[in-house]
């Protein structure tokens, strides 16, 4: 396993992150609609990442209505001190309207019902889980520096911003010399590559780390998807993150060949594609099966030729769009001034 500090930061997190969002009772609210682990299972899917060398464990106050929260905390027990835990707020967590949003009321509220559910005295990455255009960004930065002020978060990250609501935020925290966000966790793989468009460049511009999440589209990238089993499995009950799945089969293929090539499974060849890729810090895997999560992590220790990943891109590229054709249109514009200056 291989580390790489979080943005510009002095923290280093492990190239594979796991996912709890399958921590729930079978019951559930995801447990229902994704299935769910169960506590024995949760804690044996803990164990053996940090078997593997995963050090950073994302969850958020939605998964299971808090229930993924309090399973990673039994999971981890006594080995909270080793690892690193984030988590993420919000979504609504109840009826009233108060009840949702990053207003510094629901800020400090949520990030104290997590630290409870979770069992610890700080959330080493707390994070927005998306941007909340009712409340003020000024509001929400005060109260997460407040949070890392008084000890609850040490550092602090969004999740679901666009290029300029992250760039809007830093400006903020800069200005007004607030703790600043160190990371963006955002959806990425090879079946959705809008991210590079601009969230991406963004990201490395302002010195901010990568967590990718979802990074095989729902299990759409695990190889069990073909054009014939397209109504079977996870993406039967939920179809997020949407996916063009013509066009996708065609990205599949292409992993499938490569993955015959190099005894892999296509899970490995989408998760090694994504731990290349300029700007990832780490990619976040989940399973609902031991057997699935160890194929995840074995993606570590997997690596791409350059030739596979030239492959990959080309089959995955997106469609050029504005203002990215006009890129290099300075350089274009010197060659044909020199042109006419030699034209006399």
């Amino acid at each position: 396993m291989k580390y790489s500090p979080l943005g510009n930061t002095g923290l280093y997190v492990s190239q594979l992150t796991l996912g709890a969002m399958t921590f729930d009772r079978e019951d559930g609210m995801f447990g229902r609609l994704i299935g769910g682990t169960g506590q024995e299972l949760a804690t044996r899917m803990v164990d053996v990442s940090i078997e593997a060398g995963v050090n950073l464990f994302d969850t958020a106050n939605i998964y299971g209505m808090g229930e993924s929260e309090v399973m990673l905390g039994k999971a981890l027990g006594s080995r909270r001190d080793d690892v690193l835990v984030a988590t993420k707020f919000n979504n609504p967590m109840g009826a009233g309207p108060n009840a949702v949003g990053s207003s510094r009321l629901s800020a400090i509220r949520e990030c104290e019902h997590s630290l409870k559910r979770l069992g610890t005295d700080w959330i080493d990455l707390y994070q927005v889980h998306s941007f909340d255009d009712t409340t003020p960004l000024e509001e929400t930065l005060r109260a997460l520096d407040t949070l890392v002020q008084q000890g609850k978060v040490r550092y602090i990250g969004v999740s679901n911003y666009a290029a300029w609501q992250i760039a809007k935020a830093d400006g903020i925290s800069q200005r007004l010399g607030l703790a600043r966000c160190c990371s963006v966790q955002a959806y990425y793989s090879l079946v959705g590559r809008e991210l590079e468009r601009e969230i991406i460049p963004a990201s490395i511009d302002l010195g901010l780390g990568i967590l990718v999440w979802s990074p095989l589209a729902s299990g759409f990238l695990s190889g069990k998807y073909t054009r014939e089993t397209a109504a079977e499995g996870r993406r039967a009950n939920v179809q997020l993150p949407p996916v063009d799945e013509d066009r996708g089969y065609e990205i599949v293929d292409v992993a499938r060949e490569i993955a015959d090539q190099h005894g892999a499974s296509v899970a490995q060849v989408s998760l090694a594609w994504l731990l290349h890729k300029p700007g990832v810090t780490s990619v976040i895997v989940g399973a609902r099966k031991e057997e699935q999560l160890l194929d995840n992590l074995g993606a570590a220790d997997f690596e791409l030729t350059d030739d596979d990943m030239a492959r990959l891109d080309d089959v995955s590229k997106l469609t050029r769009e504005y203002p990215e054709w006009t890129s290099g249109s300075v350089q274009r514009g010197h060659d044909l001034a020199s042109r006419l200056a030699q034209m006399g």
